[in-house]
């Protein structure tokens, strides 16, 4: 079976967010599974640059104003159909979510003859593209594509409803997410269509990278190690300590790699930090984000120099340190539809703490009493998202620490965890199957 995949990014060629992960790691899993997957991206100039044997395969003399042509080739690997249209993508990438792919379906199904069936999937509702009713006129759709039952929402033009109304099926990245969009408080306004549309619509958790992931070849690590080897973790907790002006000590050291946002629950975070601090423990913090919360953060650097440090943006180094030297990593979101971060921490024996919504209920087995004696926890997790519940959740991973046999069984557990593609790839490949018929 051949799959076109549609994609506004794709790792390693362009990356803003665990998005590009997802599209740069499925089609090598697909093809175990008998799919063949090329990955269609905007031509942007680092796509361009990568883009080997570049064939043109169709011209436009008009797409959007400009000239444009799509051309066929390999890039960092991967089969590839590039739009290369200048106009239009020769600028960097600035914030890309899966919402930029929502039109497609509704072209698919206005244009005549008999169509690839389409799948959307949703990686967070929260960014859905609505736009002016202006611009309808220049997508090129019949005039009653604008309408309820087509790209129209609340007088506007949406991208990921059009995609939601015209798709064959519907996906999101973890089962407990597909039944939260669907309320009220989850939907962000879209949750009467997914009802809607819910024989149609699936959860399937997304996986990882293990050869990019892999505590025991990372070159980005001052010490490689595996699951019987975590001795060797605190050589890249030094290295942490360097990185982020932190004091040197063998006690219990937090991170956090994400959005400095109010999805990601860190102003919860930051009402925590005292605390935290109090109890012995620290914290590293790698992200940026809302000017308010980068702030917070700053100010706890301030009253907590030595214990609290900070790196304002990204780089992809310093996150693979963080989850090969710290003890836990924090994901604290209000909401979360998969997460890859947590899987990170798994992989690398940095123990998660996560509040029990979306993909983060669906990944982590919490360090309750029972799961602790049949020895299956695989990390912490917390609800409601709040400071107190937070707060508590802090307290009990500091203080299992100290049974370091204990947490070392925890690690493990995480260490072993199936983080891969292989099981996702082989719902996808049956999704495709039963869409294509």
């Amino acid at each position: 079976m051949r799959v076109l995949s549609v994609a506004s990014e794709v790792f390693p060629l362009v990356k803003t967010g665990g998005l590009a992960d997802v599209a740069g790691a499925l089609p090598k899993a697909l093809a175990t599974q008998g799919v063949e997957m090329r990955v269609m991206v905007p031509g942007y100039p680092d796509v361009m640059r990568a883009l080997k044997g570049g064939r043109p395969i169709r011209r436009y003399a008009d797409l959007f104003g400009a000239e444009a042509r799509l051309l066929s080739g390999k890039a960092a690997g991967l089969d590839a159909i590039v739009l290369d249209a200048p106009a239009l993508f020769g600028r960097p990438v600035v914030h890309c979510h899966d919402w930029q792919a929502g039109l497609v379906p509704a072209y698919l199904r206005h244009a005549g003859g008999r169509p690839a069936k389409s799948v959307v999937t949703i990686h967070n509702i929260a960014f859905q593209g609505v736009f002016p009713a202006a611009i309808f006129s220049s997508l090129g759709l019949p005039p009653g594509a604008f309408a309820v039952e087509g790209v129209e929402y609340h007088g506007s033009v949406g991208y990921l409803k059009a995609g939601l109304h015209y798709a064959d099926a519907i996906t999101t990245v973890s089962p407990t997410y597909a039944e939260e969009i669907c309320t009220a408080e989850g939907g962000m306004g879209l949750d009467g269509l997914l009802r809607a549309r819910a024989s149609v619509l699936s959860g399937i958790v997304n996986g990882i990278d293990t050869a990019v992931w892999d505590p025991g070849a990372d070159p980005n690590l001052a010490a490689t190690y595996g699951p019987t080897t975590l001795g060797r973790r605190l050589a890249n907790k030094r290295a942490i300590e360097a990185a982020f002006g932190l004091e040197a000590d063998d006690g219990f050291l937090f991170c956090v790699v994400s959005r400095l946002g109010w999805q990601k629950g860190m102003d919860i975070l930051g009402a925590c930090i005292d605390g935290l601090v109090a109890q012995g423990a620290r914290l590293a913090v790698l992200g940026s984000g809302e000017a308010a919360i980068e702030g917070m953060f700053r100010a706890a650097v301030a009253r907590h120099s030595g214990r609290v440090g900070v790196v304002t943006g990204y780089s992809e180094p310093l996150s693979h340190l963080l989850q090969g030297g710290s003890d836990s990593v924090l994901v604290p979101s209000r909401f979360e539809p998969c997460g890859l971060t947590q899987f990170y921490g798994l992989r690398y024996g940095c123990v998660p703490l996560v509040s029990r919504v979306g993909g983060l209920a669906d990944t982590i087995v919490d360090a309750n009493l029972a799961a602790l004696d049949r020895g299956v926890a695989t990390g912490f997790q917390f609800l409601p998202v709040t400071p107190g519940a937070l707060g508590h959740a802090l307290g009990r991973a500091i203080a299992l620490h100290r049974d370091g046999k204990a947490w070392r069984r925890i690690q493990q557990n995480g260490m072993k965890s199936d983080l891969s593609w292989d099981a996702s790839a082989r719902r996808y490949a049956d999704l495709y199957r039963a869409v294509g018929g």
